[in-house]
């Protein structure tokens, strides 16, 4: 405890203060002066002075309250509309300080919601979010989901977990906690407070498809013991879950099962195909491919996706529904795309494939189009003109950034931002 202050943080002008060479050393009292010219700058000296403080504090507070704030971030301004209570949400997102949690999080605050962020930080980061902080809307907490938590909510979108193949290989075991244990808890909380719960599942829960594209009704081609086990698994028993607590206790759930996205906020050093070309185009370094490039994948804008996500949680629908775009690359001419927009001299070089990465990925969307209404807007070339710019801003804040290979990897520089 500091020796100007009592009890209770408050300054103490009468107690002593004790030479800090101890023994029978003269104890001399604490003095405490006022600065007359500050008093005289900032005290208002009319009551018409004090008024116009009090209202311009007042609309201040306003403001606060109607918009986020610009951050290097996010160096926009996002206005939130003042809903009455009957319409106002409260809604709770884990894992939103992470990239698509983010997005979805600045969603449900420009329709006015009231949002509560669950987030470890693990691989999510507090600038993501900053704009919102001076929001009385808006509250994030540091929380892992493997624990229990008491809140009142009418919502919840539970996207907690490492989505990164290094990331979520770096600790197989709390990756499976996360889709597990963490999923009970969430569904527990549903339950208790009657609210809608949305789980983000993935494509993962197809495995290597026999089947393309991959409908929901199929039931997937996966290897259990596979490096990709702990979060391919992890997410197919908390499908299972959902519906178990659908069945058995009436808590109304629903399932996106989210293909490859990509957009501003990604994690430089995440290791995935999006963002690793891209970081090793405009750095002039080699595009590293793993495996012959024959490969396919499909990506969406992160844009598309929360649209999709918002509908399904506000739908009647229940089932599982991919999300995604049907637009299908192989790894090699999405390599050349990205190089050809950057404009990079970087060489393409092929190493050898990782261990269970499927040959082939894409969605068949059907069941959203007709039960959600929902189909990408944003071309993906449109979308990953977006995203260069954002990892060029990343670049020049940063500097040199050396892209994640497909070994299991802590998350680099984004804990506890």
């Amino acid at each position: 405890m500091s020796d100007t202050a009592n009890g209770d943080g408050a300054p103490d002008a009468k107690r002593p203060r004790v030479d800090a060479g101890g023994g029978s050393a003269k104890l001399q009292p604490i003095k405490i002066t006022k600065s007359k010219s500050w008093d005289a700058e900032h005290t208002p000296k009319t009551p018409t002075e004090r008024s116009d403080r009090t209202r311009r504090f007042i609309e201040d507070q306003q403001l606060l309250a109607s918009q986020s704030i610009p951050t290097a971030a996010t160096p926009y301004v996002m206005e939130t509309p003042r809903l009455s209570d009957a319409q106002r949400r409260k809604i709770l997102v884990t894992g939103g300080a992470g990239f698509v949690g983010s997005h979805l999080v600045d969603k449900l605050m420009t329709q006015g919601h009231e949002v509560i962020v669950l987030d470890n930080f693990f691989t999510g980061n507090k600038k993501n979010v900053e704009h919102w902080m001076h929001h009385p809307n808006f509250s994030l907490v540091r929380h892992d989901v493997t624990q229990p938590i008491l809140l009142e909510v009418d919502q919840i979108y539970h996207l907690a977990c490492p989505a990164s193949p290094p990331h979520y290989q770096y600790n197989p075991v709390k990756t499976i906690k996360t889709s597990t244990m963490g999923t009970i808890n969430m569904l527990g909380l549903a339950k208790r407070v009657k609210a809608r719960m949305l789980l983000a599942s993935t494509s993962e829960i197809y495995g290597d498809p026999t089947i393309h594209p991959q409908p929901e009704s199929y039931w997937g081609n996966v290897n259990t013991l596979g490096p990709r086990a702990c979060y391919d698994e992890g997410k197919r028993v908390a499908e299972t879950m959902m519906y178990a607590y659908k069945n058995q206790n009436d808590v109304e759930v629903r399932i996106a099962r989210i293909f490859n996205t990509f957009g501003p906020r990604m994690h430089p050093n995440d290791g995935r195909v999006v963002s690793n070309f891209i970081i090793q185009a405009l750095q002039g370094k080699d595009i590293t491919i793993y495996g012959d490039g024959s490969q396919t994948r499909s990506f969406q804008y992160v844009s598309d996706l929360i649209e999709g996500l918002v509908k399904l949680m506000n739908g009647p629908y229940d089932g599982p529904v991919n999300l995604g775009n049907p637009d299908e690359y192989s790894i090699k001419d999405f390599a050349e795309e990205i190089k050809a927009m950057t404009k990079s001299d970087s060489k393409i070089i092929y190493l050898p494939k990782v261990a269970d990465d499927p040959t082939q990925r894409e969605p068949d969307i059907t069941t959203a189009k007709r039960e959600l209404g929902w189909e990408p807007e944003v071309h993906v070339k449109e979308g990953l003109a977006k995203a260069v710019t954002y990892f060029q801003s990343v670049l020049d804040q940063h500097g040199e950034i050396v892209p994640t290979g497909p070994e299991a990897s802590k998350p680099k520089g984004a804990a506890g931002k």
